[in-house]
């Protein structure tokens, strides 16, 4: 058991509430590629009501836009930690970054078909 997990119960739930706002915070304000997301969400979620679609289409509009973010933040994470370990370049560390970056572009892409495959 870690040191640092000392906390419990509801304690607990307002630090990891204020960590995870840190978290959003350090994204919005070191990421470009967060920004540029949470941009498309700010047109595409609010885009998704004004739609003649089901709820469960419009549901799957909004958390395919909403995985996009998710993603951001663990690519984000993963080179966070890379460039904490080294700023060398090493193959292991292009991998890890390029493995993120990939998974986002997924995400991309999935936004794209779910949206398409819903409006047409």
């Amino acid at each position: 058991m870690s040191p640092f997990k000392g906390k419990t119960g509801f304690k607990r739930i307002l630090n990891a509430s204020g960590y995870s706002l840190d978290g959003m915070r350090a994204a919005f304000t070191g990421e470009a590629a967060f920004r540029q997301l949470v941009l498309l969400n700010v047109i595409l979620i609010p885009l998704s009501f004004m739609l003649n679609v089901s709820r469960v289409e419009r549901a799957l509009l909004i958390a395919v836009c909403l995985l996009a973010l998710i993603v951001e933040l663990l690519n984000s994470a993963i080179e966070a930690v890379v460039d904490r370990i080294s700023l060398d370049l090493h193959p292991l560390s292009k991998n890890a970054k390029d493995m993120g970056s990939a998974a986002q572009f997924v995400v991309l892409t999935m936004i794209a078909v779910v949206w398409a495959v819903i409006l047409l």
